[in-house]
């Protein structure tokens, strides 16, 4: 159950520092790599996207930091209209969400409006061996959808099973999170790729 319908109502309830936090890092290429449900929320993808920004890309957190309940911190992506965040989205030319949801599988579901770089994601990660599909429960088609307020009015989400995103990590819990494996490597490295290709 949605708990907050956008940032004010979430901000007036919980508290920065204590119940969530904001990073934000930019980057020279005019790409965002960007975790909306990021810390507790959805764990794994802060640590993600960070890794595929690195020092050139733009990166983007709204990291949950309660010790339970994150999921009360989650503003659906259409809704999600965090200051920050939507002045770096509207000022980049590509980007790229990254977010988790719980399936017990190992896949990874694309979405968003940039077509041709969902294309060569799909393509650069099903060749790394990972299983990408699309999937009518997570289209990312919504103009007012995070990944979709870049200046071309497109991007590109990727849904990361819980399944996937253990085996990128020892494990979950916030402690271990800097412990990755050799998956999440794969990961970033082909999603890297792709968007050094991006002119």
């Amino acid at each position: 159950m949605v708990k907050y319908h956008n940032y004010q109502d979430l901000r007036v309830n919980e508290s920065e520092g204590v119940d969530y936090q904001i990073h934000l890092r930019h980057g020279q290429s005019g790409i965002a790599v960007m975790a909306p449900h990021g810390g507790g929320i959805e764990p794994g993808t802060t640590e993600i996207a960070d890794a595929v920004a690195g020092d050139k890309h733009a990166f983007y957190s709204f990291e949950g930091l309660k010790k339970r309940g994150n999921s009360r911190l989650h503003i659906t992506s259409h809704c999600f209209d965090e200051a920050a965040g939507i002045d770096l989205a509207k000022n980049c030319k590509t980007i790229v969400t990254i977010h988790g949801f719980k399936d017990a599988g190992e896949i990874i579901v694309i979405g968003g409006l940039d077509k041709a770089l969902k294309e060569k994601i799909q393509e650069a990660l099903r060749a790394a061996g990972f299983i990408v599909r699309e999937d009518s429960d997570f289209p990312g088609k919504s103009a007012q959808n995070i990944c979709n307020r870049s200046r071309r009015g497109v991007g590109v989400q990727l849904e990361i099973s819980l399944g996937l995103r253990r085996l990128m990590f020892r494990d979950l819990a916030r402690v271990n999170r800097g412990d990755t494996t050799d998956l999440f490597e794969l990961f970033v490295s082909a999603l890297r790729l792709v968007l050094e290709d991006i002119r």
